[in-house]
Formats: C-alpha cells, sequence, structure tokens
C-alpha cells in the first residue's frame, strides 16, 4: 500500500521542519521558499525562469535536485532521488508537490504569471485524478520538452538566488 500513497500525504505526513533533524540532509538556507527542480528538465528550468520573473519580490530560492542537498531533500521525503515524481517547494519548513506546489507558488507571483493560479480549479477533482494529470505531463517532460546532458545554470537576473552547494551529484552545468 506505501506504494500507492500520494505524495501529497507523504510530504504532509512530515512535520514542519524535520529535514533540519535529519542528519543526512545537509543544513541549506529555508529563511524564503526553497523550489527543488529537475536541473536536467528543459521544461523544469525554463518554468523555474518563469517563476523567478514573476516573483517581482525576490522570495522564491532555486536548487537543483541534482545537488546533494535536493537528493537528500527528496530522500527525506520519501521520494526517489534519481526520477524525481515531483517539483518540491519548501516553504515555512512544510513541502508541497506536484499540484500543491503549483498553486502555492502562483498564489505568490504577480502580474500575468499569477495566472497559474487558476490551476486551483483542478482542485475540485480528486487527488488520483489531480495527480494523474500532473503525471501525464511529468512522465513525457524530457520527450515533449527534452532533457539537457547537464545542469542548466540560471542566468545573472535570477542566479542570486539558486542555493548551489557547488556539488552536483549527476550533471556538469551550462548556462539558460
Amino acid at each position: 500500500m506505501a506504494a500507492l500513497q500520494r505524495v501529497a500525504d507523504k510530504l504532509a505526513s512530515q512535520s514542519a521542519y524535520s529535514y533540519r533533524r535529519d542528519p543526512n540532509v545537509p543544513a541549506f538556507s529555508d529563511e524564503h521558499p526553497v523550489i527543488v527542480y529537475d536541473g536536467v528538465c528543459v521544461l523544469c528550468s525554463r518554468s523555474m525562469r518563469v517563476i523567478a520573473r514573476g516573483d517581482r519580490a525576490g522570495r522564491f530560492r532555486f536548487m537543483s535536485a541534482q545537488t546533494l542537498t535536493g537528493q537528500a531533500l527528496y530522500r527525506h521525503y520519501g521520494l526517489d532521488p534519481v526520477d524525481f515524481e515531483t517539483v518540491l517547494l519548501v516553504d515555512n519548513g512544510r513541502a508541497y508537490g506536484k499540484l500543491d506546489m503549483i498553486t502555492q507558488v502562483a498564489d505568490q507571483l504577480s502580474g500575468f504569471d499569477r495566472l497559474l493560479s487558476v490551476l486551483r480549479i483542478m482542485r475540485l477533482l480528486p487527488g488520483r485524478i489531480q495527480d494523474w494529470c500532473y503525471d501525464l505531463v511529468a512522465g513525457n517532460r524530457y520527450a515533449v520538452f527534452g532533457r539537457s546532458d547537464v545542469c542548466i545554470i540560471p542566468d545573472a537576473s535570477w542566479r542570486g538566488r539558486v542555493i548551489d552547494e557547488g556539488e552536483r551529484i549527476s550533471c556538469p552545468q551550462r548556462m539558460l
């Protein structure tokens, strides 16, 4: 049955800031919301650029899932640290994934990018259908949008908001 547990339930089962008590998760700056994303996924990397642009207050920080800390966070939350089934948002010590992550982020954006919050309508659907919709896109992201051979480094406009301890597990870097 554990394999059928929804990501939202896995994440909600952890207490706030539980990763701070996990000796396998390196300490990282979490005073701002942190988005952990697949750094070789073209869709994910470009989505982070859209979020950075829409985050005029500069609240969000970004971390590649290929970093040691990114990998440790995925393991801490019981998620696969190699085949990333969701982008993670860690905000006020709580983790959000899949559609919950998208709507949490969209609510904090400004301008045109805030239109992503219309996805809240999907919250009316049962959780398993929400997950199916997210998984449909996530499962085909490399085939449809592409995969880079390297972790894409953000451009100068948001590079200072990237949490990167400099040690990547599985990919070199390239400018975006």
